[in-house]
């Protein structure tokens, strides 16, 4: 089969949402000739009708169809190619997709990304803030380069890089009986009502996990989206909440807390970079990856200097 031209499929698309010839003549400000000749010559090259001619009009036959399922998906891509490749003409060189969970938003990405971005000035990043669960889902279906979750939750099918490691404390306000204490167990704290994240959060699985193993309730009281939002509950006196280490010291000056570390082994999380494939990434994206890769231990090695 010749080759197809984006012209003629931008012309039959036009025919198609039309279904007049005259019609997509006058948008594509072509003779009606032409287009009428254009189609025929395309048909000619498939071997196959495409439209059937009525007398007010025309209708795709079952290969106009399904030649117009492919003509809208390539005119669509050569919209995001040009969209794309625009971005060069003002000074941006490369795009990447971005899907992190909560605790990398707020304790790792800010240092990090800043960093990459002085050293790649022309970048543009497109960042979510996701669920684990869910920013798996976009690196499997393509709908993010990369992505970035706990450790815990399963990913298979992706190539796993490890990217930070987090400490888990127990958040309290100052005047809570539990503050006092120097470290404990996340059973000690069962006892008590909890503030949390949302059900599908990551960190909500963990400590749901861990009370059934202690066949012991989860007193969840309130559940909210943020980190901000269990600090600011916790701080009203109104639970305890388990949280990042780092993502708390942000509330300790403003709001009334305090943190107790935990001694369970799950209290040290690790976070991991996920990408469908590395080497099909574009070389940014790549760039990307090994710079978040090695964000540990340039920081590690940085506070022994």
């Amino acid at each position: 089969m010749k080759r197809i031209d984006f012209t003629t499929l931008k012309l039959f698309v036009a025919i198609a949402d039309l279904r007049s010839l005259t019609r997509a003549a006058e948008r594509e400000h072509l003779a009606l000739a032409a287009v009428s000749k254009r189609i025929s010559d395309l048909e000619a090259q498939l071997s196959t009708t495409l439209l059937y001619r009525r007398p007010r009009g025309v209708e795709l036959t079952p290969a106009g169809h399904a030649l117009l399922h492919h003509a809208r998906h390539m005119l669509d891509s050569l919209d995001h190619l040009n969209a794309d490749l625009s971005e060069y003409s003002v000074g941006i060189r490369g795009h990447v997709r971005l899907h992190a969970n909560t605790s990398a938003v707020i304790e790792f990405l800010p240092d990090d990304l800043s960093d990459f971005t002085w050293r790649y000035p022309q970048i543009r990043i497109d960042m979510q803030e996701r669920l684990s669960h869910e920013i798996i889902t976009a690196v499997r279906d393509g709908l993010t380069d990369i992505g970035i979750f706990s450790a815990h939750i399963p990913a298979e099918g992706l190539a796993i890089q490890p990217y930070r490691r987090d400490r888990l404390v127990l958040v309290t306000a100052r005047d809570h009986p539990l503050a006092s204490r120097q470290r404990l167990a996340f059973a000690e704290t069962l006892d008590h009502d909890f503030i949390g994240l949302e059900q599908d959060s990551s960190l909500h699985a963990l400590l749901h996990q861990d009370s059934q193993r202690l066949s012991r309730p989860l007193r969840m009281r309130i559940q909210v989206r943020s980190f901000e939002g269990i600090c600011r509950m916790i701080d009203r006196g109104m639970g305890i909440g388990i949280l990042p280490a780092r993502a708390v010291a942000a509330y300790r000056e403003s709001l009334s807390l305090a943190t107790v570390p935990l001694v369970d082994e799950w209290a040290e999380r690790e976070l991991v970079i996920g990408v469908r494939d590395l080497e099909a990434l574009p070389l940014i994206a790549r760039q990307m990856v090994d710079h978040l890769v090695g964000a540990e231990t340039r920081e590690r090695e940085a506070a022994a200097t």
